[in-house]
């Protein structure tokens, strides 16, 4: 464990050799699920590498200096830190060159290209990579390919897949690995999110090693949804009117806020997901199951897209409808012909 960060000694030893052998990169692409520590693990570094005393390559910080002083009171002149604000679906461009009145004057591409104020380097931080626009991913395009020498950026997302072309090909990838289900288990407990261990060991063996699913999988109201919805999906034809008002209801209930009710939905869906995997498990998992299960991942990609949920949700049920529908109508097809043959 690095500075109280679980699950990526790997990475913190991979850096160790990078900077031991001078060949520390400019840009930095953090990949990996959400919630596993990446945005901390950024922070950490960051901290390291702006110590005016001790060895960088140690990766620890004295904590003494000036600049560890002026990090640990949040105001460390040589960090920028930036993400996707509430109301945004993208990154804007304000945040990289300022804004009109004061364009290429301000933001973390002006910013970045000062001298560094402890004389080492300067350290960015992008959060929410995932979310970058054709025109935010411009204006930091110039800085990536001419970065200043001083300057290091890390940029974090959740695939590479996700990235820009622009972004990805100048940027170095680092894997994060998702967390095992005893760690995200006891990071439930010991944050104080649940106090029963076997509900929170139930939601990290569905968290996928991220902590910021398993919070939300720790909602006993999401645990009796789960009954209601695979209740639901065991009805064939689904009747997706009823199924598509239920669980707008249920995203609805989780706040005003639409990044709570957005995420949500992916858990919803995920169940969804879970229940039509274990369905493929079967001996003769039929057709229409995996089709299900594709409308499912394709119904995840839209809300990451941030397409309106109403249309996701409605879209999502009358597509597992359809497909629930034709295994219905084979089911008799089958029941008739084998009446036949008797």
């Amino acid at each position: 464990m690095w500075h109280g960060i679980l699950g990526h000694d790997d990475v913190v030893e991979q850096f160790r050799r990078t900077l031991a052998s001078g060949r520390l990169a400019s840009t930095y692409l953090f990949v990996g699920p959400p919630g596993v520590g990446k945005r901390r693990f950024s922070i950490e570094l960051a901290h390291s590498l702006l110590c005016t005393v001790n060895n960088e390559a140690a990766l620890e910080p004295c904590g003494k200096c000036e600049s560890c002083r002026m990090f640990a009171a949040g105001n460390h002149p040589d960090l920028e830190l930036i993400g996707l604000p509430p109301d945004k679906a993208t990154l804007p461009i304000d945040l990289f060159i300022g804004d009109r009145d004061h364009r290429n004057q301000e933001g973390l591409c002006h910013r970045i290209s000062m001298r560094p104020f402890f004389g080492r380097r300067k350290v960015a931080i992008i959060d929410d990579a995932d979310h970058f626009g054709i025109p935010s991913a411009n204006c930091l395009l110039k800085t990536l390919e001419e970065p200043p020498p001083s300057a290091m950026l890390i940029l974090i997302g959740t695939s590479p897949s996700r990235q820009l072309p622009t972004i990805r090909s100048r940027s170095q990838v680092v894997r994060f690995r998702g967390l095992d289900v005893n760690t995200v288990a006891n990071i439930l407990i010991g944050s104080g999110v649940v106090a029963d261990r076997e509900l929170a060991m139930r939601a990290a063996e569905l968290s996928e090693g991220s902590v910021e699913r398993a919070r939300q999988l720790a909602d006993p109201a999401l645990w009796s949804f789960r009954d209601q919805l695979s209740s639901a999906l065991a009805v064939s034809p689904i009747d997706s009117v009823r199924l598509a008002r239920a669980v707008q209801t249920f995203v609805d209930e989780a706040g005003k806020e639409s990044s709570q009710r957005r995420g949500r939905l992916r858990v919803v869906i995920g169940f969804a997901v879970e229940s039509y995997r274990s369905r493929l498990r079967i001996d003769q998992p039929h057709e229409a199951d995996t089709q299900a299960l594709e409308a499912c991942l394709a119904a995840l990609e839209q809300i990451d897209r941030n397409a309106n949920l109403g249309l996701v949700i409605q879209d999502w049920c009358e597509e597992l409808s359809g497909f629930s529908a034709r295994i219905s109508g084979q089911n008799r097809l089958s029941a008739a012909s084998n009446v036949t043959h008797v």
